[in-house]
């Protein structure tokens, strides 16, 4: 530094005067906290966050360096009022002043709930918040992530062994300070990756529990990664951090919210004995409706049993008709029988052999044949004069008698050659012997050869009645080798011939 014409007026080179001015500004100020909305938030690849602060009155470039980043107290954001703790210094390539962030804190309540409301808003639009499953009626095994040392799972445990004690797996984190919310978040997603029945058992319900307290002190479960973890958590997942009244971004994200861990462990597992209050009263219920169910079919029954006839009545009547109809027919068929033998034995009575027929055409012919001839003699030899007997010839006849003996011939060779060893005359052979046999079997003949006796009146009709007899009526009596006529008579004490 030099002194020139002018006076007193010291004279800087630029190097100088920014050195001078950076020591100024770090000798007068030192160790500041400055309120206000971070703004201009870069993270930068190496490591370093550039940043501005500002109010309704001006703004200041800040810088938080790598080394400071994990420690710095919350993470930068755009839009969030915070205190920040650091140094005023330069940098002197820009001839500008920046505030060296040290450590960064949310500027009351208000700048707490605006960052939670963003965020909050931010996730809503992405869907986060929509998925709703139920919980399941009776878990087997219920995971919960909190701290081991609290009182949290102290009350869990006690209100699952009170009212359906089931097993616990306690994954323990930290739920509040630096790390709480990567631990929550890795706690859940540990749990959504076990397979079920692996070595661990894999949860079927799973509690987020933390006790009341400040707000800074839920701010963990605000965190975007608990969020998100919630979100994809594979298990059906119950929020409960803080009391009644405090909210906190998991409860969006979970599938349940309670306002308590008691309330939470409630949610979880029903009542054993409310269970079975009210399975006894539902099967008090079922009975009832049963019992009443089969009164009404009973009296159904009942009244349906009125109007049907007697069952045993009915079967006992068609037994007994059916008895009868068996007895009138094993009589029926009997005297069917006899009837139809006694027809056979009429039909077979005027049937004759055919070649008994045609012996007796013969000899009819033959005779008629020699009356014939005698006649004409005799009346040729009386010579008679009636012109009607003159204008008579015997060759007409004769040529008649001739045919008509011609004729039987003609049948009887016929007849002769049916019996011949021709198939036709087998055939007929054997058709002839089988009526014959039928005939021989329903003949009146073969009654009488066993000892029977056919009773004819004089003009040869049966008598089949003894009433149909008059007294003194002359009967013939017919035997298999002959007959013989008798006379009825009749006394009190029967018949006798």
């Amino acid at each position: 530094m030099t002194s020139g014409a002018s006076g007193n007026i010291p004279e800087y080179g630029v190097g100088e005067l920014g050195g001078a001015i950076k020591r100024t500004l770090e000798s007068a100020f030192g160790r500041i906290r400055v309120r206000g909305e971070m703004t201009e938030v870069k993270p930068y690849s190496s490591g370093h966050v550039y940043l501005s602060l500002k109010d309704g009155q001006a703004k200041v470039e800040a810088v938080v360096w790598k080394g400071t980043v994990p420690r710095v107290g919350l993470k930068p954001e755009n839009g969030v009022e915070v205190i920040a703790t650091g140094r005023i210094s330069t940098y002197a390539d820009r001839s500008k002043y920046q505030l060296i962030i040290e450590r960064l804190e949310y500027a009351g309540e208000g700048a707490l709930l605006k960052r939670i409301e963003m965020l909050r808003q931010r996730l809503q639009e992405e869907g986060l918040f929509e998925r709703r499953r139920p919980l399941p009626l009776l878990p087997e095994v219920i995971g919960v992530v909190t701290s081991e040392s609290g009182a949290v799972i102290q009350d869990i445990r006690t209100t699952l062994a009170r009212r359906f004690p089931r097993r616990v797996i306690l994954w323990p984190v930290q739920v509040q300070g630096a790390g709480a919310a990567e631990q929550v978040a890795a706690a859940i997603r540990g749990f959504s990756l076990l397979a079920a029945g692996g070595a661990v058992p894999r949860p079927d319900v799973l509690i987020v529990a933390r006790g009341g307290g400040s707000l800074e002190d839920l701010m963990a479960f605000n965190e975007e990664a608990v969020v998100r973890a919630a979100a994809e958590c594979t298990i059906p997942l119950i929020s409960a951090v803080g009391h009644e009244t405090d909210t906190t971004l998991i409860d969006f994200a979970a599938d349940r919210r309670a306002p308590t861990p008691t309330a939470a462990a409630e949610m979880a597992v029903p009542s054993r004995d409310e269970m079975a209050a009210g399975l006894a009263q539902l099967g008090a219920r079922l009975k009832g409706r049963a019992d009443s169910h089969l009164g009404d079919a009973r009296l159904r029954l009942r009244v349906a049993g009125r109007g049907l006839p007697d069952l045993p009545a009915l079967v006992a009547n068609a037994r007994q008709r059916l008895d009868e109809r068996a007895e009138r027919l094993d009589g029926a068929l009997p005297r069917f029988l006899d009837g139809r033998r006694l027809v056979l034995s009429r039909l077979a009575g005027s049937l004759r052999h055919p070649r008994e027929v045609i012996a007796a055409k013969r000899g009819t012919l033959g005779e008629t044949a020699g009356r014939l001839f005698a006649a004409w003699g005799q009346a040729h030899q009386r010579r008679c004069s009636a012109p009607a007997l003159q204008r008579l010839s015997p060759a007409p006849i004769v040529a008649r008698l001739r045919a008509g003996s011609d004729r039987v011939r003609d049948l009887g060779t016929r007849l002769e050659a049916l019996g011949s060893d021709g198939r036709p005359g087998r055939e007929a052979r054997v058709r002839l012997e089988a009526l014959s046999a039928r005939l021989e079997a329903v003949s009146y003949n073969s009654v009488l050869r066993r000892g029977f006796a056919l009773v004819q009146r004089a003009g040869g009709a049966a008598v089949t009645e003894a009433a149909a007899l008059k007294r003194g009526e002359k009967l013939t009596l017919v035997f298999a080798d002959g007959s013989a006529t008798v006379r009825e008579e009749s006394d009190r004490q029967g018949r006798l011939f």
